[in-house]
This record gives C-alpha cells, sequence and structure tokens, in this order.
C-alpha cells in the first residue's frame, strides 16, 4: 500500500474482499542486539508500510460525548459503604444517588456528621435507617454507620465513539480484558488527554466504571466515551469497517514504537495485566508494536504502556498537522510570487 493511503471503509486495502489470510506468527522477544525482552504491550513481522491520510478531524478539534437520543446500557447502581470510601467517592465527583446513614444514639458521630454535610451541599438525599439494615446490605459488613448509592453509569454504543471519531485522524482504545479498575481509570485519563474519540471494554471479566475509576481518571470518564460490547473481535473489525487500522500493544510485536506505522486512525488494542492481548485478539490485528526497553524491569504496567503509545501517536499527528500547515503556507508564498512575476513581466 502506497504511503499515506488510507484504509476505505467496507474494502480490504490489501486487495482482498474483507477477509484476511493470517499467517503463522513466530514471536520476537525483545531487542535483538541488547538480547532484553521488550516491554509493552501487538504480531511481529506483519508491518505496515507508511501512515494513511485523512487529515485532522473536522473542526480540528476532537469531538465531544455525544448526548443522543439513543439509550444506552445501564448498569444497577453499586453501593460504597465505609466512610473513607464515601469521601473519595465525593472528592471524584461520583455521581450519586441517595446516601444511607445509619442513626445515632447517644453521643454524636463529628466525623459523620461532616459527611452528611458534604452530602447535603452536593444536594444528594440522605436517608436516617436503622443500622441493622446497613448490616443486611453490606458486603463485607464494614459500612462504619454509611452506604452510598452510586448512579449508574451510562456506557456509549459503538457508534457513537466511531462517530466522535469523525473523518480524519482519531485514536479509539480498546482494552482486552483490563480488569483493574484503578488501570482502567488511568486509561481513560490518557485517552481524554490526547483527545483520543473513544475507549471501547467487554461488558464482561473488564473493570467497570466505579469509584476508583472515578478516581484515577480524575473525572475523565464523563468526557470521553466508554463504549461497552459483547465481543471485542467484532467490534475491531467494525473499527476497521469505519476506516481505522488496529494495531496489539505486546512484548512479542517485532516492531517497536518508533518503527511502527502508528499515526491516522488507529485502533489501539491493550492487554489485560496478566496474559496480555489474546491471541484472538492477535489475529484480528493488522499490526504490532513494543516499548523499547534498557532497564531491568520486566515491563510498564498496562496504564503506563498506554500512555507512551498514545503520546507517540498525538507527536506523529501534531507533527503531520504542523507539516501540513507548513506546506500550505509554502504553496501561498509561491503562487505569490508567480503572480509578482507575472505582473513584472506585463510591466
Amino acid at each position: 500500500m502506497a504511503k499515506n493511503q488510507s484504509r476505505k471503509p467496507g474494502r480490504d486495502v490489501r486487495g482482498g474482499t474483507g477477509k484476511r489470510d493470517h499467517k503463522p506468527y513466530a514471536p520476537s522477544r525483545g531487542d535483538k542486539k541488547s538480547g532484553r525482552k521488550g516491554t509493552a504491550y501487538g504480531r511481529g513481522g506483519q508491518q505496515r508500510p507508511g501512515g494513511r491520510a485523512g487529515g485532522p478531524r473536522s473542526g480540528s478539534q476532537r469531538v465531544g460525548v455525544q448526548r443522543s437520543g439513543v439509550q444506552r446500557k445501564r448498569l444497577a447502581g453499586d453501593f460504597i459503604e465505609g466512610r473513607r470510601a464515601c469521601a473519595e467517592a465525593l472528592d471524584a465527583r461520583v455521581p450519586l444517588r441517595r446516601a444511607l446513614v445509619a442513626t445515632t444514639v447517644g453521643e454524636r458521630d463529628r466525623a459523620l456528621e461532616e459527611l452528611v454535610v458534604r452530602l447535603e451541599q452536593r444536594d444528594v438525599p440522605v436517608e436516617y435507617v436503622a443500622r441493622d439494615r446497613l448490616d443486611g446490605r453490606s458486603s463485607h459488613g464494614a459500612h462504619q454507620g454509611i452506604m452510598l448509592e452510586v448512579e449508574p453509569f451510562e456506557y456509549a454504543e459503538l457508534t457513537e465513539v466511531i462517530a466522535a471519531a469523525g473523518e480524519g485522524d482519531a485514536l479509539v482504545l480498546l482494552l482486552d480484558h483490563v480488569t483493574d479498575e484503578g488501570n482502567f481509570g488511568a486509561i481513560v485519563r490518557t485517552a481524554e488527554v490526547v483527545g483520543a474519540a473513544g475507549v471501547v471494554v467487554a461488558n464482561a471479566r473488564a473493570a467497570r466504571v466505579g469509584t476508583a475509576a472515578y478516581k484515577t481518571s480524575a473525572g475523565a470518564v464523563l468526557h470521553v466515551p466508554i463504549a461497552q460490547v459483547p465481543n471485542l473481535a467484532t467490534a475491531a473489525d467494525q473499527l476497521k469497517e469505519a476506516g481505522f487500522w488496529v494495531c496489539a500493544a505486546t512484548e512479542h510485536a517485532h516492531d517497536d514504537v518508533w518503527h511502527a506505522p502508528l499515526e491516522g486512525r488507529i485502533c489501539l488494542v491493550m492487554g489485560s495485566e496478566g496474559s496480555g492481548v489474546s491471541a484472538l485478539m492477535r489475529k484480528r490485528c493488522d499490526f504490532e508494536c513494543r516499548l523499547p526497553q534498557r532497564g531491568r524491569v520486566e515491563s510498564l504496567n498496562v496504564a503506563q504502556a498506554a500512555t507512551a503509545l498514545c503520546y507517540e501517536w498525538l507527536r506523529r499527528t501534531m507533527s503531520n498537522d504542523t507539516t501540513a500547515k507548513s506546506g500550505s503556507v509554502d504553496l501561498e508564498a509561491e503562487a505569490v510570487l508567480s503572480g509578482a512575476e507575472v505582473q513584472e513581466l506585463g510591466s
């Protein structure tokens, strides 16, 4: 494929009809010169040449979360229990439905009263209930007299993520069963900061948006579409149809990130904390990349690796935008000079 040729929705640019022949893959681990194991989360030896064109997204700005009439998937409300956990939920601005507070007998509980004041300042309804009611609802019996019901998080549809990507360069992160909610939130924070169109997660065996995700994302879960899908491989195929190249981040990749075509319309697949990108997802990917490494620690965790790779995509995208603007200025200058030469000849 020629440089800057973009994937066309609905067809395989490599000459096929949409079906892909996958060659056996022999993993190559790390840098051949140093002999070190490569870090980061892909399929080596199958390099996609060049980048894709597409220009900046519409208006050269990322598109926000689409609050359209599409009915989103909703989870039942979770309960947060314990004073410290409830205070952290308030600090993280977690949307709350109501608070259940145990009625106290005897001395005043000032710590509990302070939490109630904060809840009232947030206009969260507070219900005073018998302690045994909290005991019956508690998952581990350590509610400390207070429980908060969290508003169910509204997940986006995959079509909304694709719509947010627009027509030009765009990034979507697909998380292959990342289970740690803290890592999940940190990845969403990175996605929002670099202007990703959205994040795609599985609806089972994967972290979901809870208190820890609100906290580690610094509230970014409220600003970037997060799609929950039943089948990640099918989601990857849909993103390909929308013009995305799917890249798996894996230590087994042949190419490091500096030599991989991580630019244009990219769906970046990040694997789970324990086993990385699954074999099924690797077969669905167009290419793979890894992060180079010199140190002795085995690898970065998935959230750290995602940040490094997202910023490499952003660096190339911004560099391409600058080059395009510079080329446009040069053409305008040439046109002005040509006009001046014609005018001089006429005189």
